[in-house]
């Protein structure tokens, strides 16, 4: 298991949100839209939780399944959070070229369930060109932009904005709208 349980651990602590990656940019992310939406603190930790997609998932349906796996394969491993979430990036393609997305999915206690999707953005030619030889996107990121780790970081979406988006910003809003049916238990 590659979550160590805190020792000092009570119910009466902050509630705990699992994020089934250790990706920095995903447990800061999603720290900051449980706090913003709830008004209130979390503990949020990652876990290496199994996404059960390919590296590179193309199309909302594997993105969406890989989110979704996140999320319940942290349950399995940590049973005592009260919310777990799992973001999937993937790409798709259309007339106009390949772009990028995430899928946030959140489930808690519960068994109360929703998901999210984030805006989506064009890759340039060099970047899709990588990704269609195989390439997982943050190592053509990393090669077209001669970056190290920025998936961890920026990635594509700050590398592409210059900074003006980046990937916590870019992913704090799909969560606080995956967030919205928890906001609004009478509605949901």
């Amino acid at each position: 298991m590659n979550f160590k349980r805190r020792q000092n651990f009570q119910p009466s602590d902050k509630l705990l949100v699992l994020v089934g990656s250790k990706n920095p940019v995903k447990i800061s992310s999603t720290e900051d839209a449980f706090t913003r939406a709830f008004n209130k603190s979390f503990l949020v930790e990652g876990i290496n939780a199994a996404s059960g997609v390919s590296d590179q998932p193309l199309g909302d349906k594997e993105t969406l399944l890989g989110a979704k796996n996140r999320a319940y394969n942290s349950r399995e491993i940590f049973p005592e959070a009260n919310y777990w979430v799992g973001i999937e990036g993937g790409l798709d393609e259309d007339e106009y070229g390949m772009f990028a997305f995430a899928w946030i999915y959140i489930l808690d206690r519960n068994e109360k369930t929703s998901q999210s999707k984030t805006g989506t953005f064009y890759l340039p030619k060099a970047v899709k060109e990588l990704v269609k030889e195989g390439m997982e996107l943050g190592k053509a990121d990393d090669l077209v932009f001669n970056k190290d780790n920025s998936k961890q970081q920026g990635g594509s979406v700050g590398i592409l904005t210059q900074g003006v988006v980046d990937r916590n910003e870019y992913y704090r809003q799909a969560i606080i709208l995956a967030l919205i049916p928890f906001l609004n238990e009478n509605l949901f």
